[in-house]
């Protein structure tokens, strides 16, 4: 039983951590929606009832067991201590953290383990190197990653709920013949951005770099070649990812997919491909097409899609604290 403070709950993960402690019966005792002042005064309903948005602040956390936050870097490295110093265990969802040695960079089915030594903060990796992390350790425990490539395809609503209004006007203003607003590098609607968050004097973006570095932390693999691309594609909810993996020995896509199928948190899709339209709103990561790559030898191909505000962010946080709070 605990005193769950969210912060960014009006936020697309924000509401979407209230849901899932809510379906997984986490034992609140006392849920505190903390936001922006923007949406002081809000009510969101859950457990039941109407709860009032407070604003995010450092008093906020009084008496508060865990803080799940998902409001961005800047809030994180503001309130994340104040919250840790009232007593809260902490766990965000945004990148201020992911790279302190100090806190645990976690996906409970593949490094719970290190759960054990958080000084008071946990992080949440990035959407896309849980879903590529998940998709790939399987196989570095059978036969030795040795590098990997891999392509995302990233839904709107990853960028936030304002993404989602961004591309449904947008759709509303082609519909009606107009030139589209947009905040994105370029129209979303009915096309796809190979650009996600900013873009470095080297030509890789934010996203490409993060899926590199916390993918190389998460797999115990400091050195380990990763290559991305991100693409932004005009999709509601959840992501894809194309990966290819260079292997130390042999493995064919026969005992891949058998690794999968005994791999907590994955459904192997066998026979059949999995897409973002009927992956969205479930919990596992769905990997297919497995197949022998013809560039890495040995090697893999594969295809994954996760529902990336589920268990790419608001599911992930919660099973972290589940963990943590169990141990």
């Amino acid at each position: 039983m605990a005193a769950v403070a969210v912060v960014g709950a009006t936020g697309a993960v924000g509401q979407e951590m209230v849901t899932v402690l809510e379906e997984r019966g986490f034992g609140v005792t006392d849920l505190r929606l903390l936001a922006s002042e923007r949406s002081d005064g809000r009510t969101l309903r859950a457990f039941g009832r109407e709860h009032e948005v407070r604003p995010a602040e450092p008093g906020a956390f009084a008496g508060v067991d865990l803080a799940l936050f998902s409001a961005g870097a800047d809030v994180a490295r503001a309130l994340a201590p104040a919250a840790r110093a009232a007593g809260a265990l902490v766990i965000d969802n945004s990148s201020a953290f992911r790279l302190d040695p100090k806190c645990p960079l976690v996906i409970p089915e593949l490094n719970g383990d290190t759960l054990g030594s958080h000084a008071g903060i946990i992080a949440n990796p990035n959407c896309s190197t849980i879903l590529l992390c998940m998709a790939v350790a399987p196989l570095h425990r059978a036969a030795g990653v040795a590098r990997i490539v891999a392509c995302s395809y990233q839904a709107v609503s990853g960028a936030g709920a304002r993404a989602i209004e961004e591309m449904r006007r947008q759709e509303e203003a082609d519909r009606a013949g107009r030139t589209p607003d947009c905040a994105f590098p370029a129209v979303i609607a009915h096309n796809v951005i190979p650009w996600v968050q900013a873009i470095d004097d080297d030509g890789h973006s934010t996203e490409e770099t993060k899926v590199r570095d916390e993918t190389r932390r998460i797999l115990g693999l400091p050195d380990l070649p990763v290559g991305a691309t991100c693409v932004r594609v005009p999709v509601w909810r959840a992501h894809a990812e194309a990966v290819h993996v260079a292997l130390e020995r042999p493995l064919s896509p026969a005992d891949a997919l058998a690794l999968y199928e005994e791999a907590p948190g994955i459904r192997a899709r066998r026979g059949d491909i999995p897409t973002p339209r009927e992956v969205s709103g479930t919990d596992e990561v769905h990997v297919g097409r497995v197949r022998t790559d013809r560039a890495f030898q040995p090697g893999l191909a594969l295809w994954c899609v996760m529902d990336q505000l589920r268990k790419g962010a608001a599911l992930n946080a919660v099973q972290i604290a589940e963990c943590a709070l169990r141990n």
